[in-house]
């Protein structure tokens, strides 16, 4: 920032595409919320255990967004059009799409992160590679699964005449919904710039969207020729790849804000991880559709033995370091609060799940695991589906609501769980009670969630005053590109001003042997993938 340049007038946006929903949140140069918008976005689900979304929506929900919080800042008396720097980018991960490059058409609508219809290809993989599920963790820390791209991928080129056809011409593009959203702001199959000029969209996508395909070097950050090769993957359908705080490219003509730069893009949870500051030794949790918990392991990539998996934490700059995480991805966590409104009708919106659970003091005996869509950290499981056991006629739908809830802490204490064991010992020593949670996402509003966290961990959870720190890290990534702020003053500490912490009072017999009734539902869940054939 120059100092001629007036704090006030500075401002950087964040666009936020996540499962559910795109949002569009502005900051002022002190990182606070100035105007947003927000749109819902609609899931499809063509067949059970498919889940999709339109491109097209995807963009214009986008476009929306954008336009509507520059509308509300305006409105609120702030010179946005004059002083906003730059934009950054964070997106739901592993969801797939392919285009066309000449007419810019999607080939198919996007296959979304919790898609399960690669099954069989997983195991076909699984029984003709050397390694098992296994082969490709040494390189890219990810287990052959339906969960990440390059499955989705396959499947896209095996059974997509439209897609086959495009890769044989050449007019092939592949990407995450970063690279999707990024090509079309910055100009799609062709565009005029502010000086006229005919300019393409930019086909990039940035290390953290890109760990999460199966297909990138954990090490060298680029993509890796041997698996392309034995997954028979084109490598010229793929983006080019950045780190998370560099200039992309500038919104083209057409679009609000056109000529700003895009200066920014981490996959959601990796931006939620630098929203929340974590440094090496901390964790955060996200609380979403699903659950994401990644435990920030600095500089160096640890592979794990209790079902996590290895990526980045972020790169903040070509020439930065890269630091890792370790992480437990948990499919079902608001989703399951979504159920229990759009399915069951129990509730009739998702803050009431609170109010209910608490009428109640306990579940009754009643266990809930959500596995909707397979398990994923640390079971791995895709052959399991959801159970609720443990109904007698005492229960109501208080204690199902409770159930769904303590549901989402249990997942979460699992993977803290294999994360301890996985990191414990090469940092110093900490008791449990000196451990403490970050905590953001939606649901974190709900008190009740929140300290039933806390007392399932045994360990301390703390809500910053803003919980939406998945745009908030897309923010801080296109302001340090810009020099709006700098890393001293991001990570000086004084986000911790304001936070909300929860203190477990639950002793830890009773926590024991909820855990174990909780394990006991788990493997429950197992081997029912066959019911819905």
């Amino acid at each position: 920032m120059t100092s001629s340049e007036s704090s006030q007038d500075v401002f950087i946006g964040a666009l936020d595409q996540g499962t559910t929903s795109t949002r569009f949140i502005i900051y002022n140069s002190e990182a606070k919320p100035i105007a947003s918008h927000q749109v819902e976005l609609t899931q499809y689900y063509p067949e059970a255990g498919w889940v999709e979304h339109d491109p097209y929506e995807i963009l214009k929900s986008s476009r929306v967004c954008i336009a509507r919080a520059l509308e509300k800042a305006t409105a609120y008396g702030y010179n946005v059009d004059g002083g906003l720097k730059a934009i950054g980018i964070t997106n739901q991960r592993e969801t797939t799409l392919m285009w066309s490059k000449s007419t810019g058409l999607p080939l198919y609508n996007a296959i979304v992160w919790m898609d399960l219809r690669t099954n069989l290809i997983c195991r076909r993989l699984e029984k003709h590679l050397s390694g098992g599920k296994k082969h490709f963790l040494e390189t890219c820390g990810l287990p052959v699964s339906t969960y990440f791209s390059a499955t989705k991928i396959l499947w896209m080129i095996e059974n997509l005449y439209g897609v086959k056809e495009a890769i044989r011409t050449d007019d092939c593009m592949f990407g995450t919904v970063d690279t999707w959203v990024i090509w079309n702001l910055t100009g799609g199959c062709g565009s005029s710039n502010h000086e006229d000029e005919f300019v393409r969209g930019v086909h990039v996508t940035d290390c953290s969207n890109a760990s999460r395909t199966m297909l990138m070097n954990l090490k060298t950050l680029e993509w890796d020729r041997p698996t392309l090769e034995q997954l028979k993957i084109p490598f010229e359908i793929l983006p080019k790849i950045v780190s998370n705080c560099e200039t992309v490219g500038t919104i083209a003509n057409g679009w609000p804000l056109s000529g700003t730069p895009i200066a920014g893009c981490l996959g959601d949870q990796h931006a939620a991880m630098l929203g929340q500051l974590c440094l090496k030794g901390q964790a955060k949790s996200t609380y979403g559709t699903g659950a994401f918990i990644l435990l920030h392991t600095g500089e160096e990539i640890i592979t794990s033995s209790h079902g996590l998996l290895s990526t980045i934490a972020y790169k903040l700059g070509p020439n930065a370091p890269t630091n890792y995480a370790l992480e437990g991805s948990i499919a079902i966590a608001g989703a399951a609060v979504q159920w229990l409104r759009d399915g069951l009708g129990i509730i009739q919106t998702a803050a009431e799940i609170e109010q209910m659970a608490q009428t109640v003091v306990n579940t009754g005996g009643v266990y809930f695991v959500p596995a909707f869509n397979g398990l994923f950290a640390p079971w791995w499981r895709d052959d399991a589906r959801g159970v609720l056991i443990g109904l007698t006629r005492f229960t109501n739908n208080g204690h199902i609501a409770r159930a769904v809830l303590e549901s989402l802490c249990f997942q979460v204490k699992d993977v803290l769980d294999s994360m301890h064991k996985d990191f414990g010992n090469r940092d110093e020593e900490k008791s449990e009670g000196d451990f403490l949670l970050r905590v953001d996402g939606g649901a974190t509003v709900n008190n009740l969630l929140m300290q039933t966290q806390a007392d399932f961990l045994g360990s301390l959870v703390v809500r910053p005053p803003d919980i939406e720190t998945t745009a908030r890290g897309a923010a801080y990534a296109a302001g340090l590109t810009m020099g709006v702020w700098t890393e001293e003053q991001l990570f000086s500490g004084k986000n911790e001003e304001n936070s909300t912490t929860f203190i477990p009072n639950m002793d830890a017999e009773k926590r024991k042997k909820m855990c174990e009734a909780w394990y006991e539902a788990v493997s429950r869940s197992f081997n029912l993938a066959f019911l819905s054939c």
